[in-house]
């Protein structure tokens, strides 16, 4: 058994209103089709098929203010309810109080000490580690969960050699933004098969999708929807080449941003937990889930770490 920890960050379960949510705007034909015909708000939850499953977690965790990547994707990664622990959320980077949460307690540290295999998906370029290297630039709290687990960052090399894949899933940004005119490029669908072989090879590996939460802030729909759509296909190549009686997919978040563009700020919308796989152990993975906290123990349950 292995899992795929799918993360796009920054989505919540919006209300169904196309005038300021792009998951109600979007063609998304594929994801629809599994859940029924139904896009992904928030009265699509809870819904389970004989291939998915969709849940609405919630990300507020009892403490007051608006959900924060440093704090949510620190809960992800670890199951303890940071926010609580600390007295508030915190984000977007992890500072000294929430980082200490992600060295030695984080799935990818069980994961290596259980001595199974584990890996973040995702090819940085030169100039992050550039920025890494000279103190320009902080850790996110993935990337640091997975340094401190003593698990490598892929890099430019692993892309071009086909052992990782770019943060936008296609490889156009390294063209575009990055200047890297040999850099791979895929078709969508393409991407979705190459992730899927890619994490065949791991007990526990996690993909991070940030510019979900980007778009969010920009409160930029075209674009927006753009992702959407090209994520969709995404989904559609990686399912169909995913080996369902061998292992599960999670998709979640940790905030809501990205489903109402009537503002820069996150959200306190609950966040969609997508589970695709076998049913029962969907069913196993999801028991008592009703928050972010839930997550990693079902990751430890289902991999036995």
């Amino acid at each position: 058994m292995n899992i795929l920890f799918l993360f796009l960050d920054g989505i919540g379960l919006g209300e169904n209103n196309p005038e300021k949510n792009p998951f109600a705007r979007a063609e998304m034909p594929y994801l629809q089709s599994l859940l029924g015909g139904q896009t992904l708000i928030d009265e699509s939850a809870p819904f389970e098929s004989e291939s998915t499953t969709l849940l609405a977690v919630d990300p507020n965790l009892g403490v007051q203010g608006l959900p924060q990547s440093a704090t949510g994707q620190s809960v992800l990664l670890t199951g303890i309810n940071i926010p609580a622990e600390l007295g508030y959320h915190y984000g977007p980077k992890p500072n000294p109080e929430v980082a200490q949460y992600l060295d030695g307690k984080t799935i990818f540290a069980r994961t290596v000490k259980s001595n199974k295999k584990a890996a973040l998906l995702n090819a940085y370029p030169p100039r992050y580690f550039d920025g890494i290297d000279s103190g320009k630039r902080l850790y996110s709290a993935i990337p640091q969960a997975v340094t401190n687990a003593g698990l490598p960052l892929f890099t430019q090399d692993d892309y071009f050699s086909g052992r990782a894949l770019s943060a936008d899933f296609t490889g156009k940004g390294w063209r575009e933004f990055m200047k890297e005119p040999n850099a791979p490029l895929f078709e969508p669908e393409e991407a979705g098969k190459t992730l899927a072989a890619l994490a065949s090879q791991y007990d526990f590996s996690f993909f991070e999708y940030w510019a979900s939460d980007y778009a969010g802030h920009k409160q930029d729909m075209d674009w927006a929807i753009r992702q959407l759509e090209t994520f969709d296909s995404v989904l559609k190549g990686l399912l169909e080449a995913w080996q369902a009686e061998e292992g599960l997919i999670v998709l979640t978040s940790d905030h809501g941003n990205m489903e109402d563009l009537s503002t820069r700020r996150h959200t306190a919308a609950n966040v969609p937990l997508l589970l695709f796989g076998d049913l029962n152990k969907r069913r196993e993975f999801q028991k008592g889930i009703r928050d972010l906290t839930g997550i990693a123990p079902a990751i430890s349950r289902i991999l036995e770490i």
